[in-house]
């Protein structure tokens, strides 16, 4: 670790690998804490599911999707959660191949109080971006959540 940290110090910050300095046990609990607290206010249960479904195989992988995604990142405040979840919503349908974490977060995108045509411009956007087959994708995928919650675009219905 020692040598990755000499050679990517910033990446490996970023990525939560490491952290600028020693966190304390008091500041890790905070951090868990943040993170449980702005998961569910985003995904509700969902993503408690996730991270349960780790805890077999990979349970790192789940303190670091709440520590580090939710209890440092999505829970900044500088920007409001629906915009965070709008960006997110852009950037796993830039992906082109995460259409389950899509659905958590445009469900999430819902629960934060994103409105439907919001949704759906930011994933049309993506086209331009990441190309049609993404967002072709991406409005599939709107179209399941829509539909399991009853959710009518105006002009849709």
């Amino acid at each position: 670790m020692a040598i990755l940290n000499a050679l990517f110090p910033r990446a490996l910050l970023l990525a939560g690998m490491v952290s600028a300095a020693p966190a304390s046990a008091g500041e890790a609990n905070e951090r868990r804490a943040r993170g449980e607290e702005t998961i569910a206010a985003i995904t509700g249960s969902a993503g408690r599911k996730v991270v349960d479904s780790l805890r077999d195989l990979a349970p790192e992988l789940g303190h670091w999707i709440v520590d580090f995604a939710y209890g440092d990142v999505f829970s900044r405040p500088a920007l409001p959660l629906c915009t965070r979840e709008l960006t997110t919503i852009a950037a796993l349908t830039a992906l082109g191949n995460a259409q389950p974490q899509l659905k958590v977060h445009i469900e999430g995108a819902l629960n934060v109080g994103c409105k439907p045509q919001e949704i759906v411009e930011v994933i049309i956007q993506m086209a331009v971006y990441a190309g049609f087959p993404s967002a072709l994708n991406g409005i599939s995928t709107a179209r399941e959540v829509f539909e399991k919650r009853g959710v009518k675009i105006a002009g849709n219905q």
